[in-house]
This record gives C-alpha cells, sequence and structure tokens, in this order.
C-alpha cells in the first residue's frame, strides 16, 4: 500500500487521514469561459466539427447527415434516411480523407442512422396519430410469418422490412463493427 507525503496527510488517533489535493487557485468567469472556448474550437472538438462539416461533407452529403460523436478518433456520422446512409457508406474513405486533409485526427468512421425529428410531445394528437402508423401494431396491420424465420409477426414489420425483429437484430448484430459498438458502419 503507497504512503501518502506528510503534506498530505494528517494523524487523529491512530488513524492516519488523507488530506484532499489543494484547490487551484481561484479564476474570474473570463478566463474560464476562454479556456472552454478553446477546447471546444479544438481541432479535435465536435464544434469545430459541426462549423467545418458543410464544406467537409459536401452540399449533397452535409444537409442529410451529421457528425454526433467524436470520442478517441472514432467518429460517429449519422444519416437521416437509408439511401443517405447508403451514400455515406459509398464515400466513407473520401470522407475519412477530407477529414485527416481538414486537420481533425479521424482514426475511423461508424455510420448509423439516425434521424433527428423530435418526438412528438406525450399527450398530443401528433403522438396518437404516430402510434396509429407504428409498423408493430398487430390490431391494425394483422399478425403474419416471418418468411425467413417462420415466427408470428406483426405485418407492418415485415412490410417495412422484408422480415421480422428478431431477423432484423440478428442481420443488425452480423453489421456491427468489431468492439461491441451497436452502431452499423
Amino acid at each position: 500500500m503507497a504512503i501518502a507525503p506528510p503534506n498530505r496527510s494528517r494523524r487523529q488517533g491512530d488513524v492516519t487521514l488523507l488530506l484532499p489535493p489543494p484547490r487551484p487557485p481561484l479564476q474570474g468567469l473570463g478566463p474560464c469561459l476562454d479556456a472552454l472556448q478553446r477546447q471546444w474550437d479544438g481541432e479535435a472538438g465536435l464544434a469545430a466539427l459541426w462549423q467545418a462539416w458543410p464544406r467537409i461533407a459536401g452540399p449533397q452529403l452535409a444537409p442529410h447527415c451529421r457528425p454526433l460523436r467524436l470520442q478517441a478518433g472514432r467518429l460517429v456520422v449519422g444519416a437521416s434516411q437509408p439511401q443517405w446512409l447508403q451514400a455515406l457508406r459509398f464515400n466513407k474513405h473520401q470522407l475519412l480523407g477530407a477529414l485527416r486533409a481538414s486537420g481533425f485526427s479521424v482514426k475511423d468512421l461508424v455510420l448509423q442512422q439516425h434521424d433527428a425529428t423530435p418526438l412528438p410531445p406525450p399527450g398530443t394528437e401528433q403522438e396518437a396519430e404516430a402510434w396509429r402508423r407504428h409498423p408493430s401494431r398487430i390490431d391494425v396491420f394483422g399478425l403474419a410469418h416471418c418468411g425467413r424465420c417462420r415466427r408470428p409477426s406483426p405485418a407492418g414489420e415485415l412490410e417495412r422490412w422484408g422480415h421480422c425483429s428478431f431477423c432484423q437484430r440478428e442481420r443488425m448484430a452480423d453489421e456491427a463493427p468489431p468492439g461491441g459498438a451497436s452502431a452499423a458502419q
């Protein structure tokens, strides 16, 4: 067991207590905000990436996809529709090159579908309408059997994916990147 330096501990009876580290000197609000701004504007910062995104992704992709997370050199980009996710996949290497050429140290891209549309407020007519159209409702769309696994499934899901949600989950797990991440590349 490590022993604390004498100025970082004190004795109280038979017990030696470890003292907390000394507090940093107080700063005014201005220097704190400047430090925060530098952190956000740094090359590896997501805020700087958001600002540069239209130039990096180009006029066709940028309106339909956006950076979601940047962590340890891994950038997660979300696409609003499946066709834009496919376009991202097709242009993955060019996008990665454009990011690096712009000074962002991105090692890998993870591409996923991301609908940024906010959910309707609870209890509103919009929420009720969304629930009326939901593909998992068997009371509206009925029940059918999946063509792949023959499990009974909501007919709306079968129409949406061509198979049941169990088969869809298996397909998504097969597409998951190594390391346990659940986003499709």
